[in-house]
């Protein structure tokens, strides 16, 4: 790292995204939304600090996890927080999410970007990115993956089974036990 990347990634470490004295904190929010333990969230948190650096010190574009992500949009949700602090205090430049425009060539782009982005951690921290936050490529974009909001006070979550056989049997154990 050069001096200004230095920097940069100090100012990124310092930074919290939780504001002091909120009641239902950015941290137990992203935690709450996303069905993560508290520690798991932290980590994750710290890897889009990792990957804000990133973004403007690679040299090219990159792509994040869905993990980090889900941070980012997050913070994006948090308007003044984002613009009037993180951006110009922080990064001390604007940093923009650009989604998928959809498409074969949108995925290629994307694909190449995240590969890119593991390369460039491994560089500028000498160490791997971790396994459950930034997953292979081939997993990070190996299906569509389809999220929606769900209420999990009003509504069960059940993982799909494969085929009827599977669901039989699953029935079974629960109404025997």
């Amino acid at each position: 790292m050069n001096h200004q990347q230095t920097e940069l990634y100090n100012r990124l470490q310092t930074y919290s995204l939780d504001q002091p004295g909120a009641q239902f904190s950015f941290s137990q929010r992203l935690a709450q939304e996303n069905c993560w333990s508290f520690m798991y969230t932290c980590r994750v948190i710290e890897e889009y600090k990792k990957f804000a650096f990133l973004a403007l010190a690679a040299g090219h574009p990159v792509t994040p996890s869905d993990q980090v992500d889900q941070v980012w949009h997050l913070h994006l949700t948090y308007s003044r927080s984002y613009w009037q602090n993180f951006c110009p205090n922080i990064l001390q430049t604007p940093l923009h999410h650009e989604p998928t425009q959809g498409g074969g060539a949108e995925q290629e782009k994307f694909v190449d970007w995240y590969t890119r982005t593991l390369g460039s951690y491994r560089q500028f921290f000498g160490e791997a990115p971790p396994k459950d936050i930034w997953p292979d490529p081939r997993e990070r974009f190996g299906q569509e993956l389809e999220f929606v909001r769900i209420n999990l006070q009003r509504n069960w979550l059940l993982p799909k089974l494969s085929g009827a056989k599977g669901l039989s049997a699953a029935l079974q154990k629960k109404i025997r036990g």
